[in-house]
């Protein structure tokens, strides 16, 4: 009798919670307080049961009454989430799906940040098994113009920073396939943006092909780039929508949310 007493505390507990989650989802989606008949419409709990759910949530402050009968999501939301994103750094939301891609593709999985006019590599993903050795180690940096992750950072700045940053660096190359033309460049950046990736076809270092999808933080900046590096001869075009994928899920997890999910949660 115990044990079905315990296991019925716990569903119900649980049964809680998921209306309690139930009202938060319902409150995100209106960009105004909302009134209980439509929570109680959107959730499909009784007008009562919602009203008694939303009440202990006021107390613990999860949810603010704006007006009699009308609610939305409180403060105390925006104090844990802010908690949350100091606690969370991008190599620690990323090592997971870093690993993921690796298991995937066997081969090398970049995360690199823009500081001034260079890409750093700040973690990766590798092993023997992907058939390249790994020149540049975590800590390495690389011109942004040369790499798959740099020309995304170039991508998004406007044509006047994109002329400045040729002028401080002049464009300098490594090998014969090094982008050292300011025109050349600027095709190559209207290329990434058109496409939503970018590509480093060897302009770094001979026999490595690489390419590069955006990370994104909660607030939609650019703040890292996910790249898979593989010898020439083996970079495969189907690892795009690969990257892309695991690239929004890392964005994600950062709180970055896209205009398609936000049409998604609205439909």
């Amino acid at each position: 009798m115990k044990k079905e007493a315990h296991d019925e505390t716990g569903a119900i507990s649980i049964q809680v919670i998921e209306r309690m989650v139930s009202l938060l989802d319902a409150l995100a989606m209106y960009p105004d307080p909302v009134s209980l008949k439509e929570l109680s419409a959107a959730t499909k709990l009784h007008p009562s049961t919602a009203h008694r759910i939303l009440n202990d949530m006021v107390v613990k402050r999860f949810v603010d009454r704006s007006e009699p009968g009308t609610y939305r999501l409180g403060m105390r939301l925006l104090e844990l989430g802010n908690i949350v994103k100091s606690r969370l750094s991008v190599r620690e939301a990323a090592l997971d799906f870093m690993r993921a891609l690796h298991r995937k593709t066997h081969q090398t999985i970049n995360l690199s940040v823009r500081q001034s006019d260079e890409i750093v590599y700040i973690d990766r993903s590798f092993s023997e098994r992907s058939g390249m050795q790994v020149v540049r180690a975590i800590g390495g940096r690389a011109p942004l113009h040369l790499t798959s992750t740099g020309k995304l950072f170039l991508s998004i700045d406007d044509p006047k920073a994109v002329r400045a940053y040729a002028t401080r660096t002049g464009l300098a190359g490594h090998n014969k396939n090094s982008i050292t033309d300011l025109s050349k460049l600027e095709r190559e950046l209207s290329m990434v943006r058109a496409l939503g990736y970018a590509r480093d076809n060897e302009e770094l270092e001979l026999g490595v092909r690489c390419m590069a999808a955006g990370i994104r933080d909660d607030s939609g900046k650019l703040v890292a780039g996910l790249s898979i590096s593989a010898p020439a001869d083996r970079l495969q075009e189907d690892w795009v929508e690969d990257l892309v994928t695991t690239a929004a899920q890392i964005s994600s997890a950062l709180g970055f949310v896209s205009q398609q999910n936000l049409q998604d949660g609205v439909a």
